[in-house]
């Protein structure tokens, strides 16, 4: 059941979310599946929020639904920073032919409509690119994937047997590209994980020991899986992808965390699951389908505990997960960095053949090599300490070190890339900066045209006329050239004022792109493409504006326009915050 409350008033949201999936849980017992493993994926990749809904329409009661937050805008700008980019969904009606699971099917689209359905306004070249260098090129992979963020989604959905999945069928998943120009995979429709679609396509139906015992690399060696063959055929990323399915292993399955949460989010919807009449399964099977199992053979329904205790014991038997991986430890990073400086991240680490630094101050993580040389602020040579020295330009520094040696692997933090360490970097103000910005003109200023377009004000720090011909403004890094400035010169201590609006037929300084109200990164670089200013935002308010104080050097504060004058202080526009009441359900499952 789906819900789109902007169905009649477009743009009506609810707390941000425009649309309620609802779902009956037909093939859980427990109730909990669901819930519990976005919960659990939530910590290691964008994945969607999901509580409860008891729902009744025109006071007939329906009964208890889960609640799963929409892969939309919404969930893209939040994950992605943007909502625009190629963005499809694996879906095929016809699980049993399902082709090969990101297979190449040549340059006709159409061959591709079947399996995949578009959801951006275009983007099949780039999708239809993207399959033939993971297929046929892959030293470019990197290039076109986030490799890191596929390893995250396999390692859970093999460790969890959620086999109604990619890893199995060509379905339940979603594909957005970032701005980064890479493709970024989407996890989806978790209601029959933990065993509950048991069936492998061109095979029977798993057993419960069969379940419990499912290869951690299902489909190695499958050409008709390229999502899984073309990636853990890989030898650093195979151990990548254990270092990761190790990680969701040690943080919630070696210490039971997942069945006591489980048995919480229980407790919460307890009374609701016994008042539901229309219910796939008794309230005895609701209470004992966390630790057994409910009914028996092919429409059984495995215990969640059930399960888990003997497949983690199974996997962890495996030679790949017995493995000792490097220890990262001491990780020694700079304090009181200014921007367009030079800094030293040191690190121990043990029982390592190759360390590397993966760091970036915006768009994709670039990984270089650490040194044990004693040439890089490392001690001795040999003596396991590892030293690299990067440039910073503008804005935080956000890193993670990566190890491996002849059998395994480890990262640090442990769930990077998708987390990671950051490093705070003043940002001393340069010759020219971003002083103001308007990223949803409703009713503020117009452009010479009279419309409220986005806008964005310079400020020239110096006491000399600076030319910005071959500058660019940008809200992508992997493309901080995407808007060039003319041959124009913005005069000392003064401003210059750019319209983002998309619309480079107008006369002046129009962009050709638009801010997101909802928020993300504006990027100012010189000629050779070095960022000298940059701010990241969130949501913004309709007609307030994001500008220094003090004016051309201080940090951004939210505040009404100055336009093309000094910033000062005003106080901001009282708001009006309308406080709902949420139901104990929705407080309590971390929706």
């Amino acid at each position: 059941m789906n819900i789109k409350l902007d169905y009649i008033n477009d743009d009506q949201t609810l707390d941000g979310y425009g649309t309620l999936k609802l779902a009956n849980v037909c093939n859980d017992p427990s109730f909990v599946r669901e819930v519990l493993s976005y919960e659990i994926a939530r910590k290691y990749m964008p994945a969607s929020q999901a509580n409860f809904i008891d729902v009744y329409i025109n006071s007939t009661h329906l009964g208890l639904y889960t609640s799963v937050q929409d892969v939309d805008n919404f969930f893209l700008e939040n994950h992605f920073g943007s909502k625009n980019n190629p963005f499809f969904k694996g879906d095929t009606e016809n699980i049993f032919d399902s082709a090969d699971v990101w297979g190449y099917l040549g340059e006709n689209e159409a061959d591709y409509y079947e399996y995949y359905e578009i959801k951006s306004d275009d983007g099949w070249d780039e999708l239809i690119n993207f399959f033939n260098i993971f297929n046929n090129s892959t030293s470019q992979v990197e290039d076109v994937l986030d490799v890191d963020r596929l390893l995250w989604m396999p390692a859970f959905d093999i460790l969890t047997v959620n086999l109604d999945s990619p890893v199995n069928v060509a379905h339940n998943f979603y594909m957005y590209q970032d701005g980064a120009g890479r493709f970024n995979p989407i996890i989806w429709d978790l209601n029959k994980n933990f065993g509950a679609f048991s069936m492998l396509i061109n095979g029977p139906p798993l057993n419960v020991s069969g379940m419990q015992s499912l290869d951690p690399f299902l489909n190695e060696e499958n050409p008709s899986y390229p999502i899984l063959n073309k990636i853990l055929t890989n030898d650093t990323y195979k151990k990548m992808y254990v270092a990761h399915m190790k990680t969701i292993i040690e943080e919630n399955f070696e210490d039971d965390w997942y069945t006591t949460r489980a048995f919480e989010i229980q407790n919460i919807i307890d009374a609701y699951v016994e008042y539901d009449n229309n219910k796939f399964y008794t309230y005895d099977e609701f209470l004992n389908n966390i630790e057994y199992s409910s009914g028996f053979g092919p429409n059984g329904i495995v215990g969640i505990a059930e399960l888990m205790s003997s497949r983690i014991t199974y996997i962890q038997s495996q030679s790949e997960f017995q493995a000792s991986a490097p220890l990262i430890l001491n990780i020694i990073e700079p304090t009181d960095v200014s921007s367009n400086s030079t800094i030293w991240i040191i690190a121990q680490v043990n029982d390592a053949d190759l360390v590397q630094l993966g760091y970036r101050q915006s768009g994709r993580f670039v990984k270089v090599p650490m040194f044990d040389d004693g040439s890089h602020q490392d001690g001795a040579e040999n003596d396991g300490v590892y030293g690299v020295s990067i440039s910073v330009g503008s804005g935080d520094l956000n890193y993670y070190i990566y190890a491996e040696n002849r059998n395994a692997a480890a990262f640090s933090p442990v769930r990077a890339e998708y987390e990671f360490y950051t490093v705070s970097v003043a940002d001393a103000p340069g010759d020219i900066v971003i002083n103001e910005f308007m990223a949803d003109n409703e009713t503020s200023v117009t452009d010479q045209d009279d419309e409220y377009d986005d806008w964005i004000e310079l400020y020239n720090n110096t006491d000399s006329d600076i030319s910005l011909k071959g500058w660019s403004l940008s809200d992508d890094a992997a493309e901080p050239d995407l808007w060039v400035f003319p041959d124009i010169s913005i005069p000392a201590n003064g401003y210059l004022i750019v319209w983002a609006d998309n619309d480079e037929a107008q006369d002046g300084l129009h962009t050709n792109f638009k801010l997101s109200a909802f928020g993300e990164t504006i990027l100012l670089s010189s000629p050779d493409l070095t960022v000298m200013d940059e701010i990241t935002f969130e949501e913004q308010t309709p007609d307030l504006s994001m500008a220094r104080f003090p004016n051309g050097t201080g940090e951004f504060n939210q505040m009404e326009p100055t336009f093309l004058s000094k910033t000062t202080w005003f106080p901001m526009r009282f708001q009006v915050i309308l406080t709902m009441m949420e139901s104990s359900i929705s407080q309590t499952s971390k929706f």
